[in-house]
């Protein structure tokens, strides 16, 4: 039993695996009172003058108490990261991690402004954002209440959180910079005279990418299945060697 839950848990993508993963042990720590909120959030002037700068990512990690809140930010989490590196960021483990950076530093940016203390929440309509922009034409279902394309995802979670008595700032938050991620990578490099501007930084794909292999590599003569040191070729007659000849 806890073998296959530990292959379960190794073949979740690492990204997401390690996202939510930190999302709730950070949580645990909380609960356990190991930690508190107040050590956690955003907070600029304790970044600059204490230089307490594990702010800027624990801010990301903490989505409240145990609760229904909770539940429901790391199912949507979980489910819209992994789908998302296992989708079209499959393969491009450096390019997930750089939305992942780019997301993180204008929510951070904004918050500046928007006197946001928690932005996981955020995050999370980002990456559902994302997903449904990619996925246009999938029907969903919320709850067996309201069917819809994907494309109205976030804001269908926008009016939950609404009916919960939530602010929807930081639902906002997320989808706008979602549509700025998207417009910069999906949509102006496809326009007349539009470019890729955001490249994912080489030192990224050192990091993250596991390496090609060169599709000009001439393997060497010892490397070669059925090939000898001094390549001549070996066959395999299905017969002990130390067999006698029977004449």
């Amino acid at each position: 039993m806890a073998n296959s839950v530990t292959q379960e848990y190794m073949q979740i993508p690492a990204v997401t695996r390690a996202y939510t993963t930190a999302c709730v042990l950070t949580t645990a720590a909380v609960q356990l009172e190991l930690i508190t909120p107040f050590q956690l959030y955003f907070n600029p002037d304790l970044i600059l003058k204490k230089y307490q700068v594990w702010r800027l990512i624990t801010n990301f990690l903490f989505f409240g108490p145990l609760g229904f809140s909770f539940l429901f930010n790391m199912i949507f989490l979980y489910r819209y990261c992994r789908m998302l590196e296992e989708g079209s960021f499959r393969g491009r483990t450096a390019d997930f991690v750089y939305m992942f950076l780019f997301g993180g530093v204008l929510m951070t940016l904004f918050g500046l402004f928007a006197n946001l203390f928690f932005l996981g929440q955020a995050f999370t309509i980002m990456l559902v954002y994302v997903w449904s922009r990619r996925n246009p034409y999938i029907r969903m279902n919320f709850f067996g209440l309201l069917n819809f394309q994907a494309p109205f995802l976030p804001w269908v979670l926008m009016g939950f959180s609404l009916l919960l008595g939530n602010s929807i700032v930081i639902d906002l938050l997320g989808i706008g910079v979602g549509h700025i991620y998207y417009f910069l990578e999906d949509v102006f490099p496809n326009q007349p005279g539009g470019r890729k501007l955001l490249a994912t930084p080489g030192i990224f794909r050192f990091l993250f990418d596991a390496p090609q292999e060169d599709p000009n590599y001439a393997p060497l003569p010892e490397d070669q299945d059925g090939i000898s040191w001094n390549g001549q070729g070996v066959e395999d007659t299905g017969q002990d060697q130390n067999e006698e000849d029977p004449q």
